[in-house]
């Protein structure tokens, strides 16, 4: 058993997020977004960037303005980092009056939205480091086939286990669980009358795991049609329905606690199931608790997780394109982003980056080894009202119908695909 590492301890809560490449840019492909046909070609530049992120604190803040002056003092090209206080909000204000920052961070669930309004300026034929980043993030920030911005870094979900409480229930390292009936065998060992073996999130993004680790997904490859009440999620469900019937298992919310993390770190759960930023919240809030990360156990389809993670847009109304598409490729670089991880617990985007981030969180490597088996949360247009209404409906899943619940998901999500798609 190993408590967590100096390093570790540093983490802190982010996305799901050198050598300056200092490209030549060419007149980027054509816009993916642009009936008329004609070739977008990058703006100019010499102007100063805007960049507008959203931060997880002062270690987030401080290492992205470090790497935006540390790229103005190469291209000589100013550049200000703004940390916003409501990012869609003023994204959204940005882009309604045609005058929004030039560089910002764009989530998951925001992407398809930007990038089917054309608010985004599509810039990943143009990076040299493209083939880098995961195949999986490659894909939840493409539109018609093409990469529109850049991963910047991203989070999975894995196992965290209070190393304190194993040890008390006679449990070792080869009790790990690597199945789901392991699972359910340990998280009743771990059950005491003042503790469930494992507590988590009652959400998608959390439930998710077990749907993926069935085989399930949310939509077909495509994104065009939903297979919500396919019947691998109707077991991946159902095998969550059992284990909260039996006692071993509760939702946060359940244990009068508001996250899994919290559950955890108070003791009311001696197992959750949480992303990397857990690690900020562990150090930050319950400083005394032993724990150790390792993956998801698999389900009857394999292992399987979610993935959680944001990426750089641009603006399709800069008149800096080019200095901004400049600017990402050094944030994007390998060096760059190990500097994030080191600064506050980032997973990098590229896959160059991997081994180092190993070395610098050796602890925790769960986290990024799960990259070879997660699974993109549902990221459709329109889809976070379907999501809601998910999560509202997953708060009964102890007694209620998991095939209901999936039925009615999947009609929800079908009608906003077939909206997208219209």
């Amino acid at each position: 058993m190993h408590s967590t590492p100096t390093r570790g301890r540093r983490l802190l809560a982010s996305t799901a997020v050198g050598v300056a490449g200092v490209l030549a840019l060419a007149a980027c492909g054509g816009s993916g977004f642009d009936d008329s046909g004609d070739e977008e070609t990058a703006s100019g530049g010499g102007g100063p960037l805007s960049i507008l992120i959203g931060s997880s604190g002062d270690a987030e803040t401080d290492a992205v303005k470090a790497a935006v002056a540390d790229w103005s003092e190469q291209s000589g090209v100013e550049a200000t980092v703004q940390v916003a206080s409501d990012l869609t909000q003023e994204l959204s204000q940005g882009f309604a009056s045609g005058d929004p920052a030039d560089v910002f961070y764009v989530s998951a669930d925001q992407f398809r939205t930007y990038a089917a309004n054309g608010s985004l300026y599509p810039y990943g034929d143009q990076l040299d480091n493209a083939d880098d980043f995961y195949p999986s993030l490659v894909d939840q920030f493409s539109a018609d086939g093409q990469l529109v911005c850049a991963p910047k870094d991203f989070s999975t979900l894995a196992l965290i286990i209070n190393t304190g409480a194993w040890e008390a229930a006679g449990l070792t390292d080869d009790d790990v669980p690597a199945t789901w009936d392991e699972l359910t065998d340990v998280a009743g060992r771990l059950t005491t009358g003042d503790q469930v073996g494992l507590g988590f999130s009652g959400e998608y993004a959390r439930v998710g795991a077990f749907l993926a680790q069935a085989g399930g997904t949310m939509t077909n490859a495509d994104g065009t049609e939903a297979t919500v009440d396919s019947s691998e999620n109707l077991e991946g469900l159902t095998y969550v329905q059992q284990l909260l019937a039996s006692g071993s298992a509760a939702y946060a919310a359940d244990l009068g606690t508001g996250w899994g993390g919290e559950a955890f770190g108070t003791g009311a759960a001696a197992m959750t199931i949480e992303g990397n930023w857990i690690t900020g919240a562990m150090s930050n809030d319950y400083p005394d608790v032993d724990y150790r990360v390792v993956e998801l156990p698999a389900g009857p389809a394999g292992q399987g997780t979610l993935q959680f993670t944001n990426c750089w847009g641009v603006a399709a109304d800069s008149d800096n394109q080019s200095d901004a598409v400049d600017l990402v490729q050094h944030l994007t670089s390998t060096d760059q982003q190990l500097a994030f991880s080191e600064a506050f617990g980032v997973m990098p985007s590229v896959q160059s980056a991997a081994d180092g981030w190993k070395e610098l969180y050796p602890e925790m490597t769960a986290f990024i080894d799960s990259a070879d088996f997660a699974q993109n949360v549902v990221n459709a247009q329109g889809a976070a009202d379907v999501i809601t209404d998910f999560n509202a409906q997953l708060e009964s899943l102890k007694t209620g119908d998991p095939a209901a619940i999936l039925a009615s998901v999947q009609t929800n999500l079908q009608a906003v695909l077939d909206e997208n798609a219209s």
